[in-house]
């Protein structure tokens, strides 16, 4: 194992597989631990980077990398299944070249792309928070004129880490910029910030899925006005845990949700309307994550959250 960053407690381990000479790997994880304890790895796989496995303080995983219901389903990922690039063509013209970065195949006629890691960095805030930086390209397939795959967006991903006694926060922030070309993203509900939970966690085993106006269950919270949601479930040997999302407000000022008992909690801005992202603009996209032993009443979350407001709005 190569170790990537080392900073007193953190460590950002990649998992190395033996494989014959000659052989390499599209795919890759890096492990991040805290004094040994693993609290979450970062996972390039084929189509997306995604945070898995995810874990609680205790040592819970409560996410699922890949559900056989939905095979994009990763954990902890970040995509959009309606991406338009505004291409010049002869004349002074325009048209929309249109692909999904959320489905790993071909969706309602959009060609599927990837999202790729090009580069990693990581830094120590204070002794107690790691940040970790990804710069990601979102490309479109192999096609004529684009052996490469189009370049569609470009993204800074930042990961800022937290461990705590009784849960670890997580704050996410993305910030996309187009290419070489305008490009709009949505409206669509699959898109943008992602969390699959656990097998073991969804409704049909125990789990509860609720807002911060207490109202339970996917088709109560869908829509918009939750300020947050919390998936909690049983996660073995008798034990609960679960992940709180709370979008930003700043980039979120009515967030729109898709939740669902079976296990999935989606959250971004663009569901009923989509967003265009011109040429030297950003799409500022910010999230916590409270991953945490217990159900949602075990842990203060309407107090992390105000605490979350007070620095989103400093």
């Amino acid at each position: 194992m190569a170790i990537a960053f080392e900073s007193g407690d953190f460590s950002l381990i990649d998992d190395s597989i033996a494989l014959p000479n000659g052989a390499w790997a599209q795919t890759h994880r890096r492990m991040l631990r805290r004094g040994g304890r693993p609290i979450l790895a970062l996972t390039q796989g084929r189509h997306r980077p995604y945070v898995y496995p995810l874990f609680t303080p205790a040592g819970y995983p409560v996410t699922t990398e890949s559900p056989a219901d939905h095979p994009h389903h990763n954990s902890c990922w970040i995509g959009a299944d309606h991406v338009h690039c505004r291409m010049p063509v002869a004349d002074g013209r325009f048209e929309d070249y249109s692909y999904n970065f959320y489905i790993n195949e071909t969706f309602q006629g959009r060609a599927a792309g990837r999202i790729v890691e090009t580069d990693l960095r990581a830094e120590a805030i204070g002794a107690d928070s790691l940040r970790i930086t990804q710069t990601l390209e979102w490309r479109g397939p192999i096609e004529w004129a684009a052996p490469a795959g189009r370049l569609a967006v470009r993204e800074r991903r930042t990961l800022q880490v937290s461990p705590r006694p009784r849960f670890h926060l997580i704050d996410i922030e993305s910030r996309l910029t187009s290419a070489d070309w305008d490009v709009t993203l949505g409206p669509t509900r699959h898109a943008y910030f992602n969390v699959r939970v656990a097998d073991s966690m969804v409704g049909a085993l125990g789990g509860v899925v609720q807002d911060d106006r207490g109202r339970t269950g996917g088709g109560a919270i869908t829509g918009t006005g939750s300020r947050w949601v919390d998936f909690s479930g049983p996660v073995g040997g008798g034990h609960t845990a679960g992940i709180a999302v709370f979008p930003d407000p700043r980039d979120h000022a009515d967030p729109s949700w898709f939740v669902a008992d079976w296990g999935v909690v989606t959250v971004g801005s663009f569901r009923l309307e989509g967003r265009r992202v011109s040429q030297g603009e950003e799409l500022v996209s910010r999230y916590r994550l409270v991953v945490h032993d217990g159900d949602a009443a075990a842990v203060p979350i309407a107090d992390e959250f105000a605490t979350f407001l007070n620095g989103a709005c400093r």
